[in-house]
Parts: structure tokens; C-alpha cells; sequence
């Protein structure tokens, strides 16, 4: 300690620089996530089907803004990419984790869209996925999102539910109670934080 009881200035830049460093490696963990989830999901199997059935009967067209589908797509999207931009921060910032099952929250998340659906992010890609359908009017996209849909029916009763109530608890299995897995509620649960 310095004089009258103040840290020397090595100190507290050396604190400084380690709570930077947490900050970028916590930003980090979430872009590694969210490239290897829903990237893949929005991004690389989208394409590789788009790639696959462009010389077939089920080939795309692309909706155009004077087409009243391109802005229904344009809507959904942006609806979308909003609620898994905001559900993810809220992972970050309240549950000090990720979306990632390797890096998953090491707190119970009950805020924002949570107090209304226990899966919001898994809406923002069903939604996103409906969007990318939509605007490139293709069926094999509406096939990935109704397998994206049905995949997630499964492993979230049968796996990720089970996953939380085992780490969180009565406080989980309170808010499963009361908190819908897919339909949100009309008004938000407000009975944990």
C-alpha cells in the first residue's frame, strides 16, 4: 500500500487490465457461440441448401422489395436477430456465460423475454429461419426450419431441461412452472429474479 492507505498505480492498472482482459474473453466465448449455434443454423446450412436445390424443381427466387413477402421477411428478420442479440446479452451480462452447452450460465437467467418464454433464443432462430424462407421462397428452408423446430422439441425436454434443473434447482423448476417452454405468456412472470 502507498501513502494513506492507497494502492500504487502498478496496482491498479494491473486490476484494470485484468477486468479489460475479462471483458474481451467473455466477448470472445460469446462470438465462438454464437459462429458454431445459430451461424451454422442461420447461415452455413441455409446456404449449403440453397447451393443444393438451386437446379432442382425447388430452386429460389428472391422476394423483392415491391413484393409484399420481402417485407414480411424484412420484419421477421429484424425481429429475429433483435431478440437473439438481446437474449444473448442478457446470458452474458446476468448468467456470466453463453448460449454454448460447453459454456453454458453459471446463473439463472429471468429477465427480458425470459419472464415470457423459457427459449426465447431458440424463437429469435426459428423466427430468423421463417424470415430466410420467406425471402427466398424456398420450401428446402421451411424443411429446416420445421427439422430446426422438431430436433429442438426433442432435446430441450429430453436434455437441456434436465441439464438446468439438475444446476439451478427449485429455482429452475419454479420458473418451468410458470414460465411457458415456446408460447410466451401475455404477461411477464415476475415471481424470481
Amino acid at each position: 500500500m502507498g501513502a494513506a492507505g492507497r494502492q500504487p498505480r502498478a496496482v491498479i492498472a494491473s486490476k484494470v487490465d485484468s477486468a479489460a482482459d475479462m471483458t474481451t474473453t467473455i466477448n470472445w466465448r460469446m462470438v465462438r457461440a454464437v459462429i458454431l449455434l445459430p451461424g451454422n443454423a442461420l447461415v452455413i446450412i441455409p446456404l449449403i441448401i440453397l447451393w443444393a436445390s438451386a437446379a432442382t424443381a425447388y430452386t429460389h427466387r428472391f422476394s423483392v422489395p415491391t413484393e409484399f413477402s420481402f417485407w414480411i421477411a424484412v420484419i421477421l428478420i429484424l425481429f429475429g436477430l433483435t431478440l437473439g442479440i438481446a437474449t444473448s446479452r442478457l446470458f452474458l451480462k446476468f448468467g456470466e456465460g453463453t448460449p454454448a452447452p460447453w459454456d453454458p450460465p453459471k446463473k439463472l437467467v429471468i429477465r427480458g423475454p425470459y419472464r415470457y418464454v423459457r427459449n426465447p433464443m431458440i424463437s429469435s432462430v426459428l423466427i430468423s429461419l421463417t424470415a430466410e424462407a420467406i425471402y427466398f421462397q424456398s420450401w428446402p428452408l421451411l424443411v429446416w426450419m420445421g427439422t430446426f423446430l422438431l430436433a429442438n422439441l426433442i432435446y430441450f425436454p429430453l436434455v437441456e431441461e434436465r441439464g438446468l434443473a439438475a444446476r439451478f434447482g427449485k429455482d429452475y423448476k419454479l420458473y418451468q412452472a410458470n414460465v411457458p417452454r415456446w408460447l410466451p405468456r401475455l404477461t411477464p412472470w415476475s415471481g424470481h429474479r
